[in-house]
């Protein structure tokens, strides 16, 4: 990459249409902000969890039009409390017992481990689940009930967060530019709430796993450092190997493809006390957040890279992508039932991408030259 900060343009996902700021400041709690429609299906949701990312899930849920309800479960009661006369009607608290779901019910798991176990007895009542959890051991935990998932004609969506999650969406969109997708490279910059950055802290001192040439590569954690470019204002941040789940949901999804990785940004002093328990107590929620995906293939003869990337608060943009997840695969609007991420479970990302806009989570696309690799030609829209 240059050694100058590259133009990443703000465009709309819906029309690419060049649009406002790149970030706009949204607390996602004190604006019960407008009403979405995602389809004509009634359904109801349950939210295991009430965290940074579970609550701004529970408040886009219940303003999902075609949501009838939202249990909203915490192993904290007073939060929970706190989340449901915070958004108001068709919320309601609950206690985690399967029998609480109906066939059709949709779950999501915002929780910071179990959900396996939750998963199962979701599967067992003909309900969705969506996992928010980045978390490599609960990934493929969950990868492990795909066979399950298919047999019941359900979803079990995986990563279904800022990174995986938003990240999954972008590349699927992204590989609609190239006939055949050889590289995917995703980094990743800033954390949710608590929880987030706690596995953000044991990430980077755990072994890393790549996709490469048809098998699985362990790398050490904090390793392999790269200059990644983000969008302003977050800019250049180094990023390194970490114990991340992205290679085992994008894989999958792109049978061509050669070489999957996945990077964090992260200071000397992360990488430093990695393997200590954490110095201080993490912030209530992480502060400005971005993503970048990088693909390269071929489209005809030639060789291409696309760059596109995201700017959020993590939180804000995990619950958006959390909910849309959740309404989609109540409603029918995935593409394949089993389990798995958002880059394999879409069929067009691009409605998916364009209501997320509707919430307040924009993409944006790269528009530069990297030396030695082709230009990602001007206006390309990013969705």
């Amino acid at each position: 990459m240059p050694l100058a900060s590259p133009d990443w343009s703000q465009v709309c996902s819906a029309c690419a249409v060049r649009a406002g700021p790149l970030h706009k400041a949204a607390d996602g709690v004190s604006c019960p902000g407008p009403t979405f429609v995602s389809g004509a299906v009634s359904m109801r949701a349950t939210v295991v969890g009430c965290g940074a990312v579970g609550s701004r899930a529970v408040r886009q849920l219940a303003s999902t039009a075609e949501m009838e309800a939202v249990a909203v479960i915490d192993r904290d009661q007073a939060r929970a409390e706190a989340v449901v006369n915070a958004v108001g009607p068709k919320t309601r608290v609950a206690s985690w017992s399967p029998t609480l779901l109906n066939p059709g019910d949709v779950v999501v798991l915002a929780l910071p481990g179990g959900h396996r176990e939750m998963a199962e007895a979701a599967l067992e009542r003909q309900a969705h689940v969506v996992s928010v959890s980045d978390a490599e051991s609960e990934v493929r935990a969950l990868l492990d009930l795909g066979t399950e998932a298919r047999e019941r004609g359900l979803h079990v969506v995986l990563g279904a967060g800022f990174a995986p999650g938003l990240s999954c969406v972008l590349v699927r969109h992204g590989a609609t530019l190239f006939d055949v997708v050889t590289e995917i490279h995703v980094a990743k910059a800033g954390t949710g709430g608590p929880a987030c950055a706690r596995q953000h802290h044991n990430a980077l001192s755990g072994g890393s796993i790549d996709w490469r040439d048809g098998a699985w590569l362990r790398r050490s954690g904090g390793s392999g450092r790269e200059l990644c470019w983000f969008p302003e204002p977050v800019a250049a941040q180094d990023c390194y190997r970490a114990h991340l789940p992205d290679a085992l949901l994008l894989a999958p999804a792109f049978p061509s493809v050669v070489r999957v990785t996945a990077r964090v940004a992260a200071s000397r002093r992360d990488r430093l006390s990695s393997w200590l328990p954490m110095l201080r107590p993490p912030h209530p929620e992480g502060l400005i957040g971005a993503l970048r995906v990088e693909l390269r293939g071929r489209q005809g003869p030639a060789h291409e890279v696309a760059v596109l990337g995201a700017i959020d608060r993590p939180a804000v943009a995990a619950g958006a992508v959390a909910a849309v997840s959740a309404a989609w695969a109540g409603s029918g609007r995935l593409g394949r039932v089993g389990a798995g991420g958002l880059a394999l479970l879409l069929t067009d990302p691009v409605p998916f991408l364009h209501e997320l806009a509707g919430r307040g989570v924009r993409a944006a696309v790269f528009e530069g030259i990297s030396p030695g690799r082709p230009a990602v030609p001007s206006g390309r829209p990013a969705a």
